[in-house]
C-alpha cells in the first residue's frame, strides 16, 4: 500500500494518474493548502519542502519520496512499467520527463500566478509567461507531429506532460493552431485510468468553462492569499511540486 499526500493540482495529479495506470493499491490523504497542512511538521517530515505530492511506501518500510518527477521515476522502477528498462529508452522519457519540470510546469505556473492570481497586473509579466508557456507548448506540438507518444510508448513522460497541457486554458494559453496537441491530449484523456487519477482529488476548478463560478471563487481566495503575503506556489492551487 501506498500512501498518497495530495491535492487537486497537475502536479498532484501526475502521481495519482501514475497509480492508476499502474494498479498500485494506494491511500489517498488530500491536503487543504489554503490552511497551510503542507507546512505541519508531520508532512514536513515526509516531504522537507513542504509541497505536495508526497508518497509513503508501506511496503518498502515506509519509504519517502517527495518531488513529483522523482515519484514518477520511483512507481517506474518499482513496477518496471512505463518507462523502458534499455538506456536510450529509459533517456528519452527521463527528456521529456526533466521538459516538463524545467519548463513546462514553472512556466505555466507562474503564468496563472500572474494571470490568475497576482492583485496588480502587469501585462509584460502576464505576456512573458504565456509566450513562454505557448513556445513550449509548440515544441510538443511539433514533436507529436511524427510520435503518438512523447518517448516511444506511452509513458510517465506523457503523464506529467498531460497534467499540465490539460490545464492550459488555466494560464491563458490558447492550443487551437497546436492540432497534434490536441490530439494527443485527447488520446490520453481518453484513458480510464486517466479519468479516474484527476478525481484523486476532483478539482475545484472547471477547466473548461474559464468563467466557471469555482474558478472565481478559488481565484480571488489565491489572490487573497497574495495580498496577505503568503506564499503562492506556481500551480492550479499553491504548495504542489
Amino acid at each position: 500500500m501506498i500512501d498518497l499526500y495530495t491535492a487537486a493540482t497537475p502536479n498532484g495529479h501526475k502521481v495519482s494518474i501514475a497509480l492508476e495506470e499502474l494498479g498500485l493499491p494506494y491511500a489517498l490523504k488530500v491536503l487543504d493548502l489554503s490552511l497551510n497542512e503542507q507546512k505541519t511538521p508531520a508532512f514536513l517530515a515526509i516531504s522537507p519542502n513542504g509541497r505536495i505530492p508526497a508518497i509513503v511506501d508501506r511496503e518498502a518500510d515506509d519509504f519517502a519520496v517527495f518531488e513529483s518527477g522523482a515519484i514518477l521515476i520511483y512507481l517506474a522502477e518499482k513496477t518496471g512499467r512505463l518507462m523502458p528498462a534499455d538506456a536510450k529508452g529509459r533517456s528519452r522519457v527521463l527528456q521529456w520527463l526533466m521538459f516538463q519540470m524545467g519548463g513546462v510546469g514553472p512556466m505555466m505556473g507562474q503564468a496563472n500566478v500572474f494571470f490568475r492570481y497576482f492583485p496588480v497586473k502587469m501585462p509584460s509579466v502576464i505576456e512573458r509567461y504565456q509566450g513562454e508557456s505557448k513556445r513550449l507548448l509548440r515544441v510538443l506540438d511539433t514533436h507529436l507531429a511524427g510520435h503518438e507518444y512523447l518517448a516511444g510508448d506511452y509513458s510517465m513522460a506523457d503523464i506529467a506532460n498531460w497534467a499540465w497541457v490539460r490545464t492550459h486554458r488555466w494560464s491563458g494559453v490558447d492550443i487551437d493552431d497546436l492540432p497534434h496537441l490536441k490530439r494527443w491530449r485527447d488520446a490520453i484523456r481518453a484513458r480510464p485510468a486517466v479519468q479516474r487519477g484527476i478525481e484523486q482529488p476532483p478539482s475545484r476548478i472547471d477547466l473548461s468553462r474559464d468563467g466557471d463560478a469555482g474558478a472565481q471563487r478559488f481565484s480571488q481566495e489565491a489572490r487573497h492569499m497574495v495580498e496577505m503575503g503568503q506564499s503562492l506556489q506556481p500551480s492550479p492551487m499553491k504548495g504542489a511540486a
